[in-house]
């Protein structure tokens, strides 16, 4: 589905999603990642929803058969920030200020939040990893989306995903601000570039087909105490892969 085939209410909810304000529970249907309401029956359960059953290209995938192909770097541009954050019922969310942006293909794309999945979503021949980290960006001059996927496998600790576990509320409810404590989210993207690229949509309602795909080839690391306290709150908060269809998947080579 294109942009301009979008409904312009299905746009509005994605928009407070990319921004990490809080849709209050009459305005979109109660969705979950089991049971009634869980991925099967996303489409059915509001017309805004729709692209969620009826998409072609819809997210995640299973990252596997990728062209090669010559792909600019994504330029990174950012620096520390003081941390806000929500659990919003489906995953710990990290909210930014203006300042922290990415430019790719072209276009600058200014960072908006990041959050967590487990298991990842994203597949590498049909295997997940324990965590995967999506930086999500809103293109300045397009308005779309273009989301850097990392996945995270047990190693040495990550302070920064030790900081946002630390102050995380355990319950769903408002933003809450810890301005002492400032990240710089460059600590979750690994040491080499190397990435997949495809187009395709949010991975939650209503699964918008907005978004510039980037998985980093490389994981980066997080101890296993502290993907274990991720899924303690979200024992599984990943969208099964979805069909690529028509799609190509690219690939492209590390960069020094």
């Amino acid at each position: 589905m294109s942009l301009n085939r979008l409904s312009l209410t299905a746009l509005a909810v994605a928009a407070s999603l990319f921004a990490g304000r809080a849709i209050a529970d009459d305005q979109t249907p109660h969705w979950s990642y089991e049971g009634h309401g869980g991925p099967a029956e996303w489409g059915q359960l509001s017309p805004n929803f729709e692209a969620c059953g009826a998409g072609k290209d819809q997210s995640p995938v299973d990252l596997h058969g990728a062209l090669p192909a010559r792909l600019s770097p994504v330029k990174i541009s950012y620096r520390p920030q003081p941390l806000t954050l929500v659990n919003n019922g489906h995953t710990i969310q990290v909210n930014q200020a203006p300042g922290n942006f990415i430019t790719f293909e072209g276009e600058r794309y200014d960072l908006i939040q990041y959050h967590f999945h487990t298991p990842s979503e994203h597949t590498v021949n049909g295997k997940p990893a324990p965590l995967e980290v999506h930086l999500v960006h809103k293109g300045v001059e397009s308005g779309k989306l273009a989301v850097l996927g990392v996945t995270l496998v047990p190693g040495k600790a990550n302070p920064l995903i030790q900081a946002v576990w630390d102050a995380a509320p355990t319950e769903a409810g408002a933003a809450k601000d810890v301005p002492a404590i400032r990240l710089d989210p460059a600590t979750l993207l690994p040491a080499k570039r190397a990435y997949f690229r495809y187009e395709g949509s949010l991975t939650t309602p209503p699964c918008s087909e907005v978004v510039h795909w980037v998985v980093f080839k490389q994981p980066v690391t997080a101890s296993q105490a502290q993907i274990d306290t991720f899924a303690k709150l979200f024992p599984n908060n990943a969208r099964p892969v979805q069909p690529i269809n028509r799609r190509f998947i690219l690939e492209t080579q590390p960069t020094k």
